[in-house]
């Protein structure tokens, strides 16, 4: 009998497993970093800033948590004081904050196209979720916005967007950031019209070709005539890098290209698996590692150590660290990429093979 009921349980579908109804993690994200208005304050600077990163990630996890009081509080806010009051007309700035005189302002009105798309796709699946149809619009809105403006023709690569409106290109060629376009987000928005299902293609080569060691640098350069070129004291990955991993893990498994990106970064769950935790750097041109990444870098890694065989012990070190030694309560980064990896590892929420976000909500509540 009781092999029968652990064999029924398993034949649930995954969305009533989540562990319980409410979301501790993003309670605990939400009242150490989210004031009343819906701003995200990282209390790592001096200047209290908040980002659109920042933003656009509580976005999604308030959409993961059915938060819908907390994910109107936080549109409401980036519309106000990063977007000037409308983001159908202006992308978000990415940096809002306290100024050396004491007047909390926009810091940097450049725009950051990770967390444009971040918005815009939280936005397209809160309308479809909650079959809210200002939010499908807006959502759509922003997403030919970040278009527009940031899209560029890349010789011998095709449609690329660039990290932001102004400072990644010059006559010479134009600097990417391998993390700002994950693959699910662009599957989703490759459902609307067909230069983001380029765009995909694009990306995903990118990825191949900036990684040659199969470790995602923080950035990149593209020359013309010489394609892919990064600069020898510029090829580390990091703090940036790690999500590479992170959305890669995270693809559905019948998503487009998973099973080639997944092989091809399998070299840094061996170096997790050769020093125990995952390295806080990596030089992507010789593969030589650096020190010890925090908390969040383990977090990050549990949706790929799921993903690819050989790796239970592994899986279970990276959870049991989280455990034991989990990030400070109000350390921003760190405590976005636990959001992240553990929500998923806990199957708070999945993306379908077209990006599609499936969150357990979906499905009827059991503790």
């Amino acid at each position: 009998m009781r092999a029968l009921a652990l064999a029924s349980l398993l034949a649930l579908p995954w969305q009533l497993m989540a562990a319980e109804c409410q979301w501790p993690a993003w309670e605990r994200y939400r009242q150490a970093m989210m004031n009343e208005d819906g701003r995200i304050i990282d209390r790592s600077s001096a200047q209290l800033i908040t980002t659109s990163e920042g933003q656009s990630y509580a976005m999604f996890f308030a959409l993961v948590a059915n938060d819908r009081a907390s994910f109107d509080k936080l549109v409401r806010w980036t519309s106000n004081n990063l977007a000037g009051g409308d983001l159908s007309q202006q992308l978000p700035a990415w940096q809002w904050g306290r100024d050396d005189e004491g007047q909390w302002r926009v810091l940097d009105s450049n725009n950051a196209t990770d967390s444009d798309l971040w918005i815009a796709y939280s936005l397209l699946e809160a309308g479809r979720l909650w079959d809210e149809p200002d939010y499908t619009r807006l959502g759509t809105e922003m997403l030919w916005r970040t278009a527009a403006q940031s899209l560029r023709v890349v010789p011998d690569l095709g449609l690329m967007l660039l990290p932001g409106d102004r400072g990644f290109e010059t006559s010479e060629g134009w600097r990417f950031n391998p993390s700002y376009l994950p693959p699910q987000l662009l599957q989703r928005f490759a459902q609307i019209a067909g230069v983001w299902a380029e765009l995909a293609t694009n990306s995903h080569q990118l990825m191949l070709l900036g990684s040659p060691k199969g470790f995602a640098p923080n950035w990149l350069h593209w020359r013309i005539g010489e394609g892919v070129h990064i600069p020898e004291d510029q090829a580390q990955g990091s703090y940036d890098a790690i999500r590479v991993y992170l959305w890669i893990g995270m693809l559905a498994p019948q998503a487009p290209g998973r099973a080639e990106l997944l092989k091809h970064f399998q070299p840094m769950l061996e170096q997790t698996r050769s020093q125990g935790l995952p390295p806080e750097a990596v030089d992507s041109l010789s593969g030589e590692t650096q020190g010890q990444g925090p908390a969040g870098f383990s977090a990050a890694l549990l949706p790929m150590l799921q993903a690819l065989e050989g790796y239970d012990d592994q899986l279970k070190a990276q959870r049991e660290r989280l455990i034991q030694h989990p990030p400070a309560e109000d350390a921003y980064y760190n405590q976005s990429l636990l959001l992240f990896g553990q929500g998923w590892d806990e199957q708070r929420y999945r993306f379908d093979e077209a990006g599609r976000l499936q969150p357990a909500w979906t499905a009827p509540c059991h503790n």
